[in-house]
């Protein structure tokens, strides 16, 4: 006999599996922030050992609080769509948790399930709130990655001739491949790069406090540094004259001699009268020997700045997890702003230069032939001032 529909006694229909839950936290006693978020941390680790804050988040209280105050006013806005986050005990999430939860994620690379589980929330909420941060960073905060006035430019100048004695020199210029996975772009391979992994390219000027002052991301893995260069913003400004036209005369042996504001980069760059590239010939002189060192030198910041970015912020270190291109290239600009921030407040837990320069392990080192006549004229004068500057120094 069939079942009568509309019968009190129904087939039970199975519970939906609900997110995991994170056990109790007891609330601290001192009212401290932290305290209270650190426990629900440390609850979703399986060794419960509890971290200290700059231990955890990778930044000094002092920048965290910057970093709330940036976007308590959209919360404020949106109160209603910031209340809709809650831990697994039905807590909202107040504005530091949320900075401290993107900061997880963007600190640590791990999954947005790894950082949900131990919260107890969906890993679609833990998507949302890094967004959220991100979009107030793009939005607050994009004043900490601009070009340099004339004032901050001198102090740069100063500070890179100090380094090994290039004048008039504005910053250094390098690129990165930031991974991802393969299934990403299934149907295209213009991502697939040259040493056959799915990657996209971060390009970025540094000063020598290695702050970034100019980024460009977004671009396809199989693109080469020089195209890049091309496509940005940064080269039309310079191609038209409106960057890097200051012009410096060498002083001592070579007054009389005018040098240009100029980049630096590797071999992988043109050379064009505001960048300048090492010699690359075979059977150098000693001068020339002696500026590819100083020039290698300098060079140096960019190295650094690119290897500690992909240590400090490890999502985008290894292969990152689907990425949505156009989503992929804010999250590497945002850890670039997050990395200036920290410069710019003095951050104590802002490491110095890296144990390894190698931000790019396994790619090999590309090389433009490409050479602008007066930008040759432009390297001698500089080969020969650097020269005649090393062998006026006391042995």
């Amino acid at each position: 006999m069939a079942s009568l529909r509309g019968a009190k006694r129904r087939k039970r229909k199975p519970e939906r599996a609900l997110p995991a839950q994170a056990p109790p936290v007891p609330q601290p006693l001192d009212g401290d922030w932290w305290d209270a978020f650190s426990r629900r941390l440390a609850a979703g680790q399986p060794s419960k050992e509890r971290q200290n804050f700059e231990t955890a988040l990778k930044i000094s209280r002092n920048t965290f609080d910057y970093l709330c105050s940036l976007i308590k006013g959209d919360c404020k806005r949106k109160t209603q769509s910031y209340r809709n986050f809650r831990f697994g005990d039905k807590v909202v999430l107040g504005v530091e948790d949320q900075v401290a939860i993107a900061l997880l994620r963007l600190t640590t690379g791990e999954s947005l399930l790894g950082i949900g589980t131990r919260f107890g929330m969906n890993h679609s909420a833990i998507s949302n709130i890094t967004w959220k941060f991100i979009e107030c960073l793009e939005e607050h905060a994009a004043s900490h990655l601009k070009w340099p006035d004339p004032q901050e430019m001198a102090a740069i100048k100063a500070k890179f001739e100090k380094i090994q004695g290039l004048p008039n020199c504005c910053g250094a210029i390098d690129t990165t491949h930031v991974l991802m996975c393969s299934s990403a772009q299934p149907n295209s391979n213009v991502w697939v790069d040259g040493e056959n992994r799915n990657s996209m390219v971060l390009q970025a000027i540094v000063d020598p406090d290695m702050r970034f002052r100019d980024v460009v991301s977004g671009w396809p893995g199989s693109l080469d540094d020089s195209c890049i260069l091309r496509t940005s913003g940064f080269y039309r400004l310079c191609q038209k004259g409106s960057r890097l036209t200051g012009q410096m005369e060498l002083p001592g042996e070579s007054a009389g001699s005018m040098v240009r504001e100029y980049i630096v980069g590797d071999p992988s760059y043109p050379l064009l009268p505001w960048l300048v590239t090492p010699y690359q010939e075979h059977g150098l002189s000693a001068e020339k020997v002696e500026f590819n060192k100083c020039h290698t030198a300098t060079r140096m910041v960019v190295q650094g700045a690119l290897a500690n970015l992909k240590d400090r912020w490890r999502v985008l270190k290894g292969e990152l997890w689907r990425p949505d291109k156009h989503r992929l290239s804010r999250i590497i600009y945002a850890c670039c702003l997050l990395t200036n921030i920290m410069i710019d407040l003095e951050d104590a837990v802002r490491d110095g230069m890296p144990a390894s320069h190698n931000h790019d392990d396994g790619y090999r080192q590309q090389v433009s032939n490409v050479a602008d006549d007066g930008a040759v004229t432009q390297r001698d004068l500089l080969c020969q001032y650097v020269s005649r500057l090393g062998s006026q120094l006391p042995e």
